[in-house]
């Protein structure tokens, strides 16, 4: 749970389902008792000493009439079935997970020239090369993408991407991609090169509760 400074003050903190709950009651602890208000989207508890934390649920919305702190810890620790599709310039994977479980996959990486420093007509047909090869990597990423998550898609919550957020606007445009594209939930998941071993990782980021912590002043 490694917290990262937030854009306009505060911090982000990512908490794993299954500890969520212990992470509130250590913030009461803390902070003193708090008040729980909020929405299908978002629980806002605000301490006693002015402490707040703004609890993100992941795949919103939540189930709406139940109290909000044990409506988001439930709503939480579900298990989905969820889509993750990941491009980079020189790989790429795609998985269909069934709470934490690989249910099905396929990695793959391809080779694309790095950049260079010539200049002249060699550059302009080293940069079409790379260019090609860029775009088979991106061709190679969508079938795949759609060869693993489309058996699984009428079952599927949500589908996530991540890798890098150029490759993935790359395959966007692939209109064989829209029933994925209308499906993506946050959040974006920043990772190396698709492994398979990152691919198995990913469900410890889509999961968590993303919580914006504000300090007492």
């Amino acid at each position: 749970m490694k917290a990262r400074p937030a854009k306009g003050g505060g911090r982000w903190v990512s908490v794993p389902p299954e500890r969520l709950q212990r992470w509130i009651d250590g913030f009461a602890d803390r902070h003193g008792p708090f008040e729980a208000t909020g929405d299908t989207h978002v629980v806002r508890l605000a301490a006693a000493d002015g402490a707040i934390a703004e609890c993100h649920a992941p795949f919103p919305p939540m189930p709406s009439g139940s109290p909000r702190v044990t409506g988001l810890v439930t709503h939480a620790r579900a298990d989905r079935l969820v889509g993750v599709v990941l491009v980079r310039l020189g790989g790429y994977a795609a998985g269909v997970f069934d709470g934490v479980r690989l249910v099905a996959s396929k990695v793959d990486s391809r080779y694309v020239q790095g950049r260079t420093a010539a200049g002249g007509w060699s550059q302009q047909r080293f940069a079409r090369r790379r260019s090609n090869q860029a775009d088979q990597t991106y061709q190679a990423a969508a079938d795949t993408a759609l060869r693993v998550l489309s058996p699984h898609l009428e079952a599927m919550t949500a589908v996530v991407f991540g890798g890098d957020r150029k490759a993935v606007d790359s395959i966007r445009s692939d209109r064989r991609l829209a029933p994925l594209f209308a499906m993506e939930a946050e959040p974006f998941l920043p990772v190396p090169d698709p492994k398979l071993a990152v691919l198995r990782e990913t469900p410890q980021l889509f999961r968590a509760v993303r919580i914006h912590v504000t300090d007492p002043e």
